[in-house]
């Protein structure tokens, strides 16, 4: 079996050029990508390539390259996978959750690093968990300390924070009236001493911040609630003995696709749901895996991404489609890297709204709520060569 090994934090490195700001070592060409990973000797060379190329807002080959380090098989379903969805009960996963916090205090769920899809589905809580009373939101990926009066991420606000995706969760957070604030371990700190020191300092910021209840985002196994190998209890088990609280656990990992459909669990594309939801039996209880049932309350079932004009389907919901000017698209010399950004963000060392690639003779719009954008169009050699607002109504 493959290990998995995580990097808790990695380091950015601006690069600034006369017209602006750019980040070469962040937001790279997809083939700078595959040549850096071709390169790359080490272990973990597969999950920095999914990670860069998730920033670059290539989200298939960010599953391809996550995938090239564990060599998934087909999955073939079990018994036990044909009963459970044959009897299963579906629901919308947004709703049910909002529904079910208002009765919680504490909702924790998480995310793979290289997945921006699960940051936002976090996202489409945000709305109805503040409608429920919910006002902080831990972020176990943020190192920012005035991210509150920003109003933003910017390029030192963390490393992961930094994908376009977490950058969108962040804005909007900060839009309804969330307090966001860090609480990873000091660097250094791995296993058990992290997951206690984690949970502490969660425990810390809610002695001090009585307003409203918590909703935290992390990493993978961080939460879970009962033993994890050599850490004992993670994150959210820790969280809860300190608190007396049990949190509302949710596992958006254990089923999360692969770069095939065929390397999907079975449930993904059998189910035959467009949006994310949630199994449960007919005697209205949750659906939580098989193996390790019991460390969450519940695992959030993502459908297979299915793509419109080259963007996965969950990127482009509540957005417009926006296409370049082709006087414009005629300029740039091959292939071009978009970078979109709200207004004076870019200035800011901000993150962007959306990434992708133009290649020459393809035409792809861009999806985009509706507001101001400054757009940067980079070459290969990241040296900025066209910028100009737009407005999307």
């Amino acid at each position: 079996m493959n290990k998995l090994i995580f990097i808790p934090f990695l380091t950015l490195s601006p690069f600034f050029f006369a017209t602006g700001q750019s980040y070469p070592e962040t937001y790279k060409f997809t083939e700078d990508i595959r040549k850096d990973m071709e390169r790359d000797t080490t272990a973990w060379k597969y999950q920095v390539g999914a990670t860069n190329y998730a920033f670059a807002g290539d989200y298939l080959n960010a599953l391809k390259a996550w995938d090239e380090g564990f060599k998934p098989r087909n999955y073939i379903p079990t018994s036990q996978d044909s009963v459970t969805l044959q009897n299963a009960v579906f629901k919308h996963a947004t709703d049910y959750i909002v529904e079910r916090s208002v009765n919680e205090q504490i909702i924790i769920i998480n995310e793979a690093h290289h997945n921006p899809k699960h940051r936002a589905f976090t996202r489409s809580l945000l709305e109805g968990l503040y409608t429920n009373g919910y006002r902080y939101l831990g972020l176990e990926a943020l190192t920012d300390s005035i991210i509150n009066e920003r109003g933003y991420a910017v390029s030192e606000s963390g490393y992961y924070t930094g994908e376009p995706e977490f950058g969108n969760l962040i804005y909007e957070a900060k839009k309804l009236g969330f307090t966001i604030f860090g609480y990873e371990a000091a660097p250094g700190k791995n296993g058990k001493e992290r997951e206690i020191e984690q949970a502490t300092n969660i425990r810390q910021f809610m002695e001090t911040n009585r307003e409203g209840k918590m909703l935290i985002h992390c990493g993978f196994d961080h939460v879970y609630e009962k033993e994890v190998s050599s850490w004992g209890k993670a994150m959210a088990g820790r969280l809860k003995e300190y608190t007396g609280i049990d949190p509302l656990t949710i596992d958006q990992v254990k089923f999360t696709e692969r770069s095939k459909p065929e390397f999907s669990h079975y449930f993904l594309s059998a189910a035959h749901h467009k949006n994310p939801f949630i199994m449960t039996n007919p005697e209205a209880t949750v659906f939580n895996g098989f193996g390790t049932s019991n460390q969450t309350d519940l695992v959030v079932l993502h459908p297979v991404t299915t793509y419109r004009n080259g963007w996965p389907d969950w990127s482009t919901t509540g957005r417009k489609e926006y296409w370049l000017p082709q006087r414009k698209r005629k300029k740039y010399p091959g292939t071009v890297q978009v970078l979109v950004y709200r207004p004076r963000e870019y200035e800011n060392m901000g993150i962007p709204v959306t990434i992708t690639e133009l290649q020459p003779g393809i035409n792809k719009p861009l999806y985009l709520q509706c507001n101001h954008y400054t757009v940067i169009i980079r070459n290969k050699e990241y040296v900025v060569i066209d910028r100009f607002s737009v407005v999307v109504k």
